[in-house]
């Protein structure tokens, strides 16, 4: 008999979303419902003092009461409400933690850079998909924070968070993004994350053919547009090529925001930080001497169920 279900609501950057998963017969876990709703709670992330703005509150809490909201008919026996850099990192972060409990009656749980980087390492341990990899490297991009991982053997050796979530960077580098971005944005980016994977000391030092894997909306917005481009229905194939990472950013990066927002497949709420984030990959991608990187929807949430449903 299946087990009962948890949900698990993750309060991210740019997304604010949740899982109802169960356990199998066979102990697979197995996903009841996802959903994801554009919050942007973190607008402003990149400032000397972070603080979460008004606005960006409010819409944070109207999806969560949404997303609290959809998981009822589910009955799952745990509820657990998370989040990670925009929260952690804003000046008022207490105070809107405070807030949602006052509105929900439920916790939010502030996870570390490091426990991030460990549930999401937990959670790609969950995909089928990924069963025939062994050593390879993890990259979780969100709104605020890169989380980077090494497995050996499917064993975490190396996890860091980073600041290079695509909103921080966006923000720093490019201000609103309201027009095209600089023919030399590539390289502000690159620049950046050399420095700060340089700074933490993140290795890539992995035999030649390991695999990168990816995680986060980033690419599942990269797969929807090369999806629609090819003419294939859904999210297409999981594994994308830089080459296919790259003729987006080309493409996306030279229009204005305004165009970028008609773009089939790219949500218009990420419109403004997607090219940074292409970016970003593209950054990696050369560091670590890269081709293509498989795309896992297996990631925080999906470690995070794994652990209430093993406590029982």
């Amino acid at each position: 008999m299946p087990s009962p279900a948890v949900a698990v609501i993750d309060i991210g950057s740019n997304t604010i979303k949740v899982l109802v998963a169960r356990r199998a017969d066979d102990g697979a876990l197995v996903s009841e419902h996802f959903q994801s709703l554009d919050a942007r709670i973190s607008t402003g992330i990149s400032q000397a003092r972070p603080e979460l703005g008004r606005e960006g509150m409010a819409r944070g809490l109207a999806a969560i009461r949404a997303l609290l909201a959809g998981v009822a008919p589910f009955q799952p026996a745990k509820v657990l409400l998370v989040a990670t850099s925009a929260v952690r990192d804003a000046a008022n972060g207490a105070a809107f933690r405070a807030e949602v409990k006052a509105a929900t009656g439920h916790e939010i749980r502030l996870l570390s850079g490091d426990e991030e980087a460990h549930y999401i390492g937990a959670g790609l341990t969950c995909d089928p998909e990924l069963r025939d990899l062994q050593d390879f490297q993890v990259f979780d991009l969100g709104g605020g924070s890169l989380e980077c991982l090494t497995f050996r053997q499917r064993r975490v050796q190396q996890a860091l968070s980073l600041q290079l979530g695509c909103v921080r960077l966006t923000e720093r580098l490019f201000g609103d993004a309201v027009a095209a971005l600089p023919t030399d944005a590539a390289t502000r980016v690159g620049a950046e994350c050399d420095a700060a994977m340089r700074a933490a000391g993140f290795r890539f030092d992995l035999p030649a053919g390991a695999g990168a894997v990816g995680t986060g909306g980033t690419l599942t917005v990269a797969r929807a547009i090369a999806a629609h481009r090819a003419g294939v229905p859904g999210l297409g194939a999981s594994l994308l090529t830089v080459a296919e990472i790259e003729r987006q950013f080309t493409f996306l990066s030279r229009q204005t925001l305004a165009e970028r927002r008609t773009c089939p497949g790219l949500p218009a709420a990420r419109a403004d930080v997607y090219p940074t984030a292409l970016a970003t990959y593209l950054a990696i991608a050369r560091r670590g001497g890269f081709t293509a990187f498989r795309h896992s929807l297996y990631n925080l949430r999906y470690g995070i169920a794994q652990e209430l449903l093993a406590s029982g």
